[in-house]
């Protein structure tokens, strides 16, 4: 399990050249997942094809128009439980004290309710905690999973997979009650900036910002797991 939670931390990452050549990699991992449906895992290769054999721009402007540019896509776990309350600032600072604990260092600029820096902080975990872990935001994989349904996206299955590992079924009314919440699409500007248009939040002292305008930046700050720091963008 711990295995591949680093690998979909990875398929969750902007796209560069360093994952696409790990892709194969990454699928022979995936292949021998028994943990994961045969069908869940099919749907996983089939994104690491695109990934290993599409045009690198294109994964690139694919990720940046559906992670970044779409809110109620986003990769920021708290997004969609706390919204831009101060409760969000709390829920930070206590899940990157959880994981100085484990040792899992952080980029300055960095959230700690990004999805691939939690799933590296899960792959840390015992079994029964990674379990319990992955379980709590599973309601948000199930949402976020629906609305890549909608868009035809390959990117699906990763949430599947998550669920799937998880073990658990997710709330039903939890995950009804983040589908209700605004959906726009990547092509509608002025919707998108209207689901982004909200006040400043701060996670802690000197350190005010538009978690908007760091999902947009953060995608470069962060390698897949045990690769470079080289960014294509």
């Amino acid at each position: 399990m711990n295995k591949s939670l680093k690998a979909f931390s990875a398929l969750l990452t902007y796209p560069s050249a360093e994952l696409q050549l790990a892709a194969g990699e990454i699928a022979e991992l995936i292949d021998g997942e028994r943990a994961l449906p045969a069908a869940i895992r099919d749907r996983l290769l089939v994104l690491l094809e695109e990934l290993a054999t599409h045009d690198l721009y294109d994964l690139q402007e694919r990720y940046v128009l559906l992670f970044d540019r779409t809110r109620s896509l986003s990769l920021h776990l708290f997004e969609h439980v706390h919204g831009e309350s101060r409760d969000r600032g709390q829920a930070m600072i206590n899940l990157k004290a959880q994981y100085e604990q484990h040792g899992l260092a952080m980029a300055e600029n960095e959230l700690p309710d990004f999805l691939p820096l939690f799933l590296e902080y899960v792959s840390l975990l015992p079994a029964a905690e990674a379990y319990e872990s992955l379980s709590q935001p599973a309601h948000i994989f199930a949402a976020i999973a629906e609305r890549l349904a909608k868009r035809e996206s390959a990117y699906e299955a990763v949430f599947r997979a998550l669920i799937a590992l998880a073990n658990v079924e997710p709330k039903q009314e939890d995950v009804s009650a983040l589908l209700q919440e605004a959906d726009a699409d990547a092509g509608d500007l002025a919707a998108l900036d209207a689901a982004w248009e909200d006040v400043p939040v701060s996670f802690g002292p000197d350190n005010a910002c538009k978690d908007g305008i760091v999902a947009r930046v953060r995608g470069a700050l962060r390698p897949a797991p045990g690769m470079s720091t080289h960014s294509s963008r």
